[in-house]
């Protein structure tokens, strides 16, 4: 049986040496890897002739080893990946960079593959490993572009090392290989030492404990940490975890980053729009005063808990998140499965505002904040495009292509999730990023369809894009 051909080729905003250098650093991996995939590295030799990487695949309770070797390594310009152990009869992908321009290159993926079962796999599953490989290489070739845009946008600022808290929750799983493809080194603030490799420290927020002579050398300080909103029904004893996680959490560690001798020049810490409360129609910037009730409250004592890095002259960041979309977790996660299967439709009365932002944009904001002198004090990390519940249920059900009229009143919000739905399902916050848009972020994806699309894969036929894709055999 014939071997087949896939192409993807797209042009590059960066010299052709800066494009290679990103996908030789750590973090290269994980920034490829569409979030639609369940797809796991488990070891990583690096990207030389020889040097492995070994992938865990995953398709429901079911998981199949992949292992590829690196081979035909030309520094600055291409290397190989071949399947040694996997799927395929045979799989060689060819990385190519070339030059273009003096600030521009050409990435090409090239990849040579038989399917497994000889001709019965090409007959059955031709068409969809095709259709897979075009959805993967969209994604990658428009994760590449947009992560070097960031870099060339941070250029002026030195490297890094990034002190992170909460570093494997989905902003911080997320965010160390975005820094980390830029050159930034990460150390990882952690309850319990860990036998993965890079630097940590260990502290313990319950008991205000950390050594803050272990965070020497440390520039800034992105604090993520915290007890997850919407991880439990809100009983009086969540409710208290969830204050004092923050209030605690956030304390101990500016506390600590204070104290240093030397100390960093930024510290970024998570908050969120439930700073706002419910506010119906109003629109929303960081000058806007606080709202009223437990999420109002536990915001206000979690940026006010920053206070002894703003009096020691630290630059200080409060990042107020809004709606975070992936379909790795939070609240599009939830959302995918009774969507998928028609049970989607508007909560309660469909006009409340629901502020959102892409976690690629996320993490893109919190690298701008870390990287641009110009950024501080509140900061609202959200989209610029605001929808209402309705508006956001019509363009989820319209980009899976499913119906969406099964709608949750509101009695139901509460009967199944208690006083939590009022706060995060059928609270209403128009809240606008004036920060991010004066200081010239610029976002990935400012439109929600655009970015579910990204998300989830789903890139309508026929639309223009940046990348040119082939096939052949």
């Amino acid at each position: 049986m014939p071997e087949q051909l896939f192409v993807a080729r797209s042009s590059l905003p960066c010299p052709a040496s800066e494009a290679f250098a990103w996908h030789e650093r750590p973090g290269a991996f994980l920034r490829l890897a569409p979030p639609w995939e369940s797809v796991e590295l488990e070891s990583h030799t690096g990207i030389r002739d020889g040097g492995r990487a070994v992938l865990r695949m995953k398709l429901g309770p079911l998981s199949q080893k992949w292992i590829a070797e690196h081979r035909n390594y030309q520094p600055g310009r291409q290397f190989q990946d071949v399947q040694v152990e996997g799927p395929f009869a045979v799989w060689e992908h060819t990385h190519t960079i070339l030059p273009e321009t003096d600030s521009t290159c050409v990435l090409e993926d090239s990849i040579r593959y038989r399917p497994p079962f000889g001709v019965l796999g090409r007959w059955f599953g031709g068409g969809m490993i095709r259709r897979k490989l075009e959805r993967v290489f969209r994604y990658r070739h428009r994760i590449t572009q947009d992560d070097l845009r960031a870099h060339a946008a941070a250029k002026e600022c030195a490297r890094m090392n990034v002190l992170i808290s909460g570093a494997t929750g989905l902003v911080g799983s997320e965010l160390i290989p975005l820094l980390e493809t830029g050159g930034h080194t990460v150390t990882r603030l952690v309850r319990k030492p860990s036998k993965t490799a890079g630097r940590e420290v260990v502290w313990d927020p319950s008991r205000r404990e950390i050594d803050a002579s272990q965070l020497s050398g440390i520039d800034a300080v992105v604090h993520l940490a915290g007890e997850g909103i919407a991880n439990k029904r809100w009983s009086a004893a969540q409710k208290e975890k969830i204050r004092s996680s923050r209030t605690l959490g956030t304390g101990t560690l500016a506390r600590a980053v204070a104290s240093m001798p030397v100390r960093p020049k930024v510290f970024v810490c998570a908050s969120a729009i439930g700073f706002y409360g419910d506010r119906g129609d109003e629109v929303l910037d960081e000058t806007s005063v606080a709202g009223r009730g437990f999420l109002p409250e536990v915001c206000r004592e979690c940026e006010a808990a920053c206070q002894p890095v703003r009096d020691r002259g630290i630059r200080t960041v409060n990042m107020r998140i809004g709606v975070v979309l992936t379909p790795k977790g939070g609240a599009l996660q939830k959302m995918l499965l009774p969507f998928k299967l028609g049970g989607g439709g508007v909560l309660g009365s469909g006009k409340q505002y629901w502020s959102w932002i892409a976690l690629d944009d996320l993490i893109g904001a919190i690298y701008h904040a870390l990287t641009h002198e110009s950024v501080v004090g509140p900061v609202n990390a959200t989209s610029p495009s605001p929808v209402t519940n309705r508006e956001f249920t019509k363009t989820l059900g319209r980009v899976l292509h499913r119906p969406t009229i099964v709608p949750m009143p509101a009695f139901a919000a509460r009967l199944a999730l208690g006083e939590m739905a009022d706060d995060l399902l059928l609270a209403s916050a128009r809240v606008v990023p004036r920060v991010l848009e004066r200081t010239n972020y610029e976002f990935r994806f400012p439109e929600l369809e655009g970015a579910f699309r990204h998300l989830l894969g789903r890139e309508e036929k026929n639309t223009r894009s940046p990348v040119q894709i082939g096939h052949s055999g």
